[in-house]
C-alpha cells in the first residue's frame, strides 16, 4: 500500500488529525528506523557540538526526510525537536521553558489563526452565508451559456474560498449548488472538477486571513496590497484566464467518451440545504466586515496578530446578524476550531524547533563559509532555486512550508539582495505551486470527489497547463525585481 491523502469522501470534521495519511508497512518501518537512527546521531553530536554549529541543520534534514517518506507531520516535528534538544544538551527544565516560550511565538500565532479561520467557516456554513454567496455569484454570472456558467462556477469557488480561507471546506459547501447548474448546460464531470479546482486555487491565493498567506506577509514584512501585487494577483488572474481555454478543451475530450452527469451523480447534489431566514442579512454583514477588516489591516499595517481579533469579529458579527444566540455562536466557533487542533500543535512544536535551531546557529556557519559567494551570486538564480526546493522538496502544510523556508533561507535572501516583493513570489510559489502539480495531491482528489469525477488525468493536465505559464510569468517578474 502506498501513502495516500485522506479520502475525498471523508469529511474534514470526521478526522481528528488534519495531516492523516495511510502509510504502508514498509514506509512505517523505514521512517521509524530513520527517526531512531537520527536521534542516536543527534545524541552523539550533542556531546561535541557547541554553537554555532552545522549540526543544527540535522533536525531540519530529519524533518524533511521523515515527512517526504509519509510520517505524520506532528510526529515528525516531535522527533526533529527532540533531536535538536539532544544536540543543544538541554535539561528537562530548559526543554519545558522552551515549550512555554514557543507558545508566544509568531509561528504558534499562525496556527491559532488557522484554527480561528475554521471556526468562522463553521459560522458561515450554519448561517447560510456561504450558500448565499454562491447563489448570488451564479445569479450575476448567469446560467444560459456554458461560458457564463464556467466563469460563474470559478468565481463562486474563488469568492467562497477567499472568504473562508480553506479550499476543501469551501468547495464542499459550493458543490451541491454548482453541480446541477453545470450539468444543466452539459458540462462533463471532469470539466466541472477542473473549473472548481482552478477557481478554488485562485481564491486560496487571494484569501487575506489564510494561514499560509499570513505567514508569507509576515516573512516578507509586507501588507496585503503588496502581497496581492507581486504574489497572489498574478497567479489568480492567470488561473482564471487560462481556465477559460483549458476547461473547454477538457470538455471536448471528455464529452467524446460520455463523461456526463447522471441522476445518480446529482442525487445528493440536488438536495438544497434549508437557508436560514436571515442568511441574506448575515451575508451582507459578513462581506462588509471582511472588507472593513482587510482595509484597516492594510492601512494601519496591523501585522500578523490582527487576524486574532478580525476573525472572531467576523464570526460574531455574522452570527449576530443571523440572530443566533451568543452560546450558539460560541459553540460553532469552538466546533470549527476544534477540528484543526492538530494544526495548532504542529505550529507550536515548529516554533519550539526553530527556537532550538536558532540557538544552535547553523546558518551563521553557512553564511561564514559561503557568504562571499552568495553575495556575488545571481538573485534570480537563488530565488528560482528556493522556489523549486519548496515546490518539490519541502513537505508539510503550506503555512509550515513558508515558515520553514523563511527560517532557513530568509537571512540569505537578504544577503543576495532579494527585496520584499521577490521574497513574496518565492514563498508563494514554494508553498502553493504543488497544489497545481506536478503530482496528484489532496486538493485535487477532494475537488474530483466533490465533482463526482474519477478523471485524475484531466485534472493533472489542468494543473500543468496553469503551472507552465505561471512559472514563466513569475520568472519574468523576478527578473525585473532582481
Amino acid at each position: 500500500m502506498t501513502d495516500q491523502p485522506p479520502s475525498a469522501t471523508t469529511a474534514p470534521q470526521d478526522r481528528a488529525n488534519a495531516y492523516e495519511l495511510e502509510q504502508g508497512r514498509g514506509r512505517r518501518i523505514a521512517t521509524t528506523a530513520i527517526a531512531v537512527a537520527g536521534l542516536v546521531v543527534c545524541a552523539v553530536a550533542g556531546t561535541v557540538a557547541e554553537a554555532p554549529t552545522l549540526w543544527g541543520i540535522l533536525p531540519i534534514a530529519m524533518y524533511a526526510v521523515l515527512c517526504l517518506l509519509g510520517m505524520d507531520l506532528v510526529i515528525a516535528t516531535v522527533v526533529s525537536l527532540v533531536g535538536g534538544v539532544l544536540i543543544a544538551r538541554q535539561t528537562p527544565a530548559e526543554f519545558g521553558a522552551l515549550l512555554g516560550e514557543s507558545m508566544g511565538d509568531l509561528v504558534t500565532t499562525i496556527g491559532v489563526i488557522i484554527m480561528l479561520g475554521a471556526g468562522v467557516g463553521e459560522v458561515l456554513r450554519v448561517t447560510g452565508v456561504a450558500h448565499t454567496i454562491v447563489h448570488r455569484v451564479m445569479r450575476m454570472a448567469g446560467d444560459r451559456s456554458r461560458r457564463a456558467v464556467l466563469l460563474g462556477v470559478m468565481l463562486s469557488c474563488l469568492v467562497l474560498v477567499t472568504s473562508l480561507g480553506t479550499l476543501a471546506g469551501a468547495l464542499a459547501i459550493a458543490a451541491p449548488i454548482l453541480l446541477p447548474v453545470a450539468a444543466r448546460v452539459g458540462f462533463t464531470r471532469a470539466a466541472t472538477a477542473a473549473m472548481m479546482f482552478v477557481g478554488g486555487c485562485a481564491g486560496l491565493a487571494l484569501a487575506p486571513f489564510a494561514g499560509s498567506n499570513v505567514a508569507i506577509m509576515e516573512a516578507a514584512d509586507v501588507g496585503y496590497l503588496t502581497y496581492l501585487q507581486y504574489g497572489a494577483a498574478p497567479i489568480a488572474v492567470l488561473s482564471i484566464l487560462m481556465a477559460m481555454f483549458i476547461v473547454p478543451w477538457i470538455q471536448r475530450r471528455t464529452a467524446l467518451r460520455g463523461d456526463f452527469y447522471t441522476d445518480a451523480d446529482l442525487e445528493t447534489g440536488t438536495e438544497q440545504a434549508d437557508v436560514p431566514p436571515y442568511a441574506g442579512r448575515a451575508t451582507a454583514v459578513f462581506l462588509v466586515l471582511l472588507v472593513a477588516t482587510v482595509a484597516y489591516a492594510t492601512i494601519t499595517a496591523a501585522g500578523t496578530a490582527f487576524p486574532l481579533l478580525a476573525l472572531p469579529l467576523l464570526g460574531i458579527g455574522t452570527g449576530v446578524a443571523a440572530r443566533l444566540p451568543a452560546t450558539e455562536i460560541a459553540g460553532h466557533l469552538y466546533r470549527g476550531a476544534a477540528r484543526l487542533v492538530s494544526i495548532f500543535l504542529l505550529f507550536w512544536l515548529l516554533a519550539a524547533l526553530f527556537l532550538v535551531i536558532d540557538g544552535l546557529q547553523p546558518y551563521d556557519v553557512v553564511l561564514e563559509m559561503f557568504g562571499p559567494q552568495l553575495q556575488n551570486s545571481s538573485g534570480l538564480g537563488f530565488a528560482a532555486a528556493i522556489a523549486l526546493l519548496g515546490w518539490v522538496g519541502v513537505p508539510g502544510a503550506t503555512a509550515a512550508q513558508v515558515v520553514l523556508l523563511d527560517e532557513v533561507f530568509g537571512g540569505i535572501a537578504s544577503t543576495v539582495g532579494l527585496g520584499a516583493g521577490a521574497w513574496v513570489i518565492v514563498l508563494l510559489w514554494a508553498s502553493k505551486a504543488d497544489t497545481y502539480g506536478p503530482f496528484p495531491n489532496a486538493n485535487m482528489i477532494g475537488a474530483m470527489g466533490l465533482a463526482r469525477s474519477t478523471d485524475l488525468r484531466s485534472l493533472l493536465f489542468t494543473g500543468w497547463l496553469v503551472l507552465i505559464p505561471a512559472c514563466l510569468l513569475y520568472v519574468a517578474i523576478l527578473a525585473v525585481l532582481t
